[in-house]
């Protein structure tokens, strides 16, 4: 049968780290057994003598001291739970055709149906275990299949299932009991040494010994056993492979072309569109749907994805929802809650908001927000020479009214120089009140400097007068975020000459594209 090669290599490897096990059981056990011969020797009068009874009675605590470090491994590694990775359940009520699909494929593979179905924000797919602990081995149950949802909505249902066969493959393996036994132990193992960890930094002094053996004792086995894991693995994954490869074998092709592109689109979302929101308090509630609009967009750009934009016509895997916009809304959720932190980060203002509602709520409130941290920045830091009361002044003197709202004030400030004080005030300005997210939430990019955070905040400045000045509008780009969009279209071409101001303080290439939109400089912008 396809697939057993692979499968007996894994058992084969999985063996050998149970064997491992034993042998360490039989380490810890060899004291406590030396120091029950010695005591029934002394018993009997086989032995006996000071000399004798100080080496029963060392060796005796000594069998202690393992069986207590062993008993702690143990315990640890008994109570060991699955690592499980925040994900979204799909019920069989909520997706009777997606558990149809992956039962009937199970079938085709002869293979156990996976016990569940959970969606995640990513662009993978993989089995994970959700065993409960002991008496679960006895039992045996399929572990859960996790699905990238933006693959549910950007591949069609026959490229899903295609790029399915291999990961549902794997529930073949994971319901053998030696692979499953294996990767309990080293589960515990992982555990112990994170117990460990932890016990030393919150813990006494006096406590700190015992969880540094705790460590060291789970490390060894780890290392001992490492090899043999990574070779069951491999097993493991050679074995779905070739059960895998009679179902869907050209599909599958086409299928892992998707999953490039998928990452692309979904990474440059969030990056470019999501996480503006998320800083602004808002969620995108239907990242996967924008995540179609995103590949679509790149298709029409892309030679490279050129053909991609005809699959559209065929049968979208997000059908086999029952409610894919709820489904959507969730993940969305937890998207926002695992790349950006979630409400915690956000505030009371935390709010869900609609692709539709995104130029309005989240890009005009950028531009609003940023333009207004950039006139206070102006009044703080003092101009770079001398400002003078009357207009029309020598060359090389500043107008510069404070609290002026102006953009004609922000042009003139950084045409005279110091945009490297400016921009060191708002990149202070920017880390207080949008602090990196701690430790447990993903950085979706590298920080800002503070003159590429003055270049955002002057081309804010400048999109907040072409609104209230030439009758431009906040719009969404869905592969560069946030746009200003005039006469109906997008415009694209503001970049370089705000970078230019800003990198060399030249303001005619951005004094000429104003005049050409009609945007007036001088008229008070509209700010929070």
């Amino acid at each position: 049968m396809a697939g057993e090669a692979g499968e007996a290599w894994a058992r084969t490897r999985a063996l050998a780290v149970l064997r491992m096990r034993g042998a360490a059981l039989g380490v810890v056990l060899l004291p406590a057994a030396v120091a029950v011969v010695l005591h029934v020797a002394s018993l009997t009068g086989r032995v006996g003598g000071p000399g004798w009874d100080g080496v029963r009675w060392g060796v005796t605590g000594a069998a202690l001291v393992v069986l207590a470090v062993a008993a702690a491994i143990a315990a640890v590694i008994v109570r060991a739970r699955p690592a499980v990775s925040p994900a979204v359940p799909v019920s069989r009520t909520a997706a009777p055709d997606l558990h149809r699909m992956v039962a009937d494929l199970a079938e085709t593979l002869q293979v156990p149906v996976p016990s569940g179905i959970e969606l995640t924000p990513d662009c993978d797919s993989w089995l994970e275990d959700r065993r409960p602990g002991p008496g679960a081995a006895e039992r045996r149950p399929a572990p859960v299949l996790v699905i990238g949802s933006p693959f549910l909505w950007w591949m069609r249902v026959a490229e899903l299932r295609a790029l399915l066969a291999p990961v549902v493959a794997g529930t073949g393996a994971a319901a053998d009991p030696e692979i499953y036994a294996a990767r309990r132990f080293v589960r515990g193992l992982d555990a112990a040494v994170g117990v460990a960890a932890q016990g030393r930094l919150r813990h006494s002094v006096l406590l700190r010994p015992a969880f540094g053996v705790l460590g060291w004792a789970a490390r060894l086995l780890l290392r001992g056993c490492g090899a043999h894991v990574a070779e069951m693995e491999r097993g493991v994954a050679a074995g779905a492979s070739e059960r895998a490869q009679a179902v869907d074998y050209g599909l599958r092709i086409v299928a892992q072309e998707q999953v490039g592109l998928a990452y692309a689109g979904w990474d440059r979302l969030l990056t470019r569109v999501a996480l503006p929101a998320w800083r602004m308090g808002r969620w995108p509630s239907r990242l996967d749907a924008g995540v179609v609009s995103a590949l679509t967009e790149l298709s029409r750009r892309d030679r490279l994805a050129d053909g991609f934009e005809s699959r559209l016509g065929e049968r979208p895997a997000c059908d086999l929802l029952e409610e894919p916009g709820l489904v959507d809304e969730s993940v969305s959720l937890l998207a926002a809650r695992l790349f950006h932190g979630g409400p915690r980060a956000a505030g009371p203002d935390w709010a869900p908001v609609s692709w539709a509602r995104y130029p309005d709520e989240v890009v005009d409130r950028i531009w609003r927000a940023e333009a207004a941290r950039l006139i206070r920045v102006l009044d703080e830091v003092r101009p770079a020479v001398p400002a003078l009361a009357p207009s029309g002044g020598g060359r090389g003197l500043l107008l510069d009214e404070p609290g002026a709202a102006t953009l004609s004030r922000v042009i003139d400030r950084l045409a005279a120089g110091g945009s490297e004080e400016l921009a060191a005030r708002i990149g202070a300005i920017v880390a207080q009140e949008q602090p990196l997210p701690g430790a447990e939430v993903y950085e979706l990019c590298p920080p800002r400097t503070g003159r590429e955070l003055l270049a955002e905040h002057v081309t804010a400045a400048v999109c907040c007068a072409a609104v209230d000045t030439a009758g431009a509008g906040a719009g969404l780009d869905w592969l560069d975020g946030p746009t200003l969009v005039v006469d109906g279209s997008r415009r694209g071409d503001l970049a370089w000459p705000v970078v230019r101001l800003v990198e060399a303080g030249d303001p005619a290439p951005l004094r000429a594209w104003l005049s050409a939109l009609g945007v007036r400089p001088n008229q008070p912008l509209h700010l929070p």
